[in-house]
C-alpha cells in the first residue's frame, strides 16, 4: 500500500494520533500534515495541506478528522482530485469506497471510539473500486 496521507485539526487530533498507531501495527506508512497538538486550529490549513499533498504525490490516498468531520471534507473536496468521503460507520466506508473510489477518508473525531475507527479504517482498506457504472458516475464529479 502507498503512503497515507493524514490531517486533522486540534478536535480530530486525539484520534488522528491512534490513527497512526493503527498504522504502524499494519506497516503502513504515513505522513502526517498536522496539526500536531490539541491547540485551536483551523481545520482548512490541514485539509488543503493532505490535499495539496495528494495532488503533489506524495500521497495517494488520506485520512482526515476533525470534530464532526463537516469541515475538513467541505475543505478537501474543493481540490479537483479529492473525493474525500464522511465515514461514521463501516457500511459507510465500504460504499465510499466500492461506489465512489473514495481516496480520503474522513473521520468525526468528537463522535466515534478508537475501536469504532479501527473498523472504519479496516473497512475503507479492504475494499476496491467496483468500476463499471459507477466509473461513469465518478468520472462527472470533477468541476471542467
Amino acid at each position: 500500500m502507498d503512503t497515507i496521507g493524514l490531517a486533522s485539526d486540534h478536535a480530530g487530533y486525539p484520534l488522528k494520533q491512534h490513527v497512526k498507531e493503527y498504522l504502524a501495527e499494519k506497516g503502513i506508512e504515513f505522513h502526517d500534515y498536522g496539526t500536531y497538538s490539541e491547540e485551536s486550529c483551523d481545520y482548512p490549513d490541514f485539509g488543503h495541506a493532505l490535499a495539496q499533498g495528494m495532488e503533489a504525490g506524495e500521497c495517494e490516498q488520506g485520512i482526515a478528522i476533525c470534530g464532526s468531520g463537516e469541515g475538513i471534507s467541505m475543505t478537501l473536496n474543493k481540490h479537483q482530485g479529492i473525493r474525500a468521503a464522511l465515514c461514521w460507520i463501516p457500511e459507510i466506508a465500504h460504499l465510499a469506497r466500492q461506489h465512489n473510489d473514495a481516496n480520503v477518508l474522513v473521520m468525526p473525531g468528537r463522535f466515534i471510539t478508537n475501536e469504532e475507527a479501527d473498523a472504519i479504517m479496516d473497512e475503507y482498506f479492504q475494499t476496491d473500486f467496483e468500476g463499471g457504472r459507477h466509473m461513469r458516475r465518478v468520472a462527472k464529479i470533477p468541476v471542467e
